[in-house]
């Protein structure tokens, strides 16, 4: 029985632009990681490693599969949107219609769609 999600994984040729990305732009924060016997890196959220990233392996043609895109559950969306406009990174912003939910899209260094959902009560 599944009881929720775990962790994503990315596969980078470039571990510091990646990091870059998902810990100065998303907010994710650097923890500890078991030797796996290869470079990587595991990012948490309020004490969970939610993305591992993998640092050892070329990136695979066709970067998302058949897997989209992933999303996360995010605060400070006025904050957020200036971190991506202060770096120049290329998002998509916009409020789904009905629940109001602010929807962040971009992509990472490696190609990987992610979505960042804010609450629609923030505001810009």
């Amino acid at each position: 029985m599944i009881v929720g999600p775990n962790h994503f994984t990315v596969i980078t040729e470039n571990l510091e632009s990646t990091l870059d990305y998902y810990v100065e732009l998303i907010g994710l924060q650097p923890g500890p990681r078991p030797d796996l016997g290869f470079d990587g890196a595991w990012l948490y959220a309020e004490g969970r490693a939610i993305l591992h990233v993998y640092a050892d392996r070329p990136i695979p043609p066709g970067v998302a599969g058949v897997i989209d895109h992933m999303a996360f559950t995010a605060r400070g969306l006025k904050e957020t949107k200036a971190r991506f406009d202060a770096r120049g990174w290329k998002y998509d912003l916009r409020q789904q219609k009905g629940s109001g939910t602010w929807q962040l899209f971009s992509h990472d260094p490696s190609g990987a769609k992610v979505e960042l959902d804010f609450e629609a009560s923030e505001t810009l």
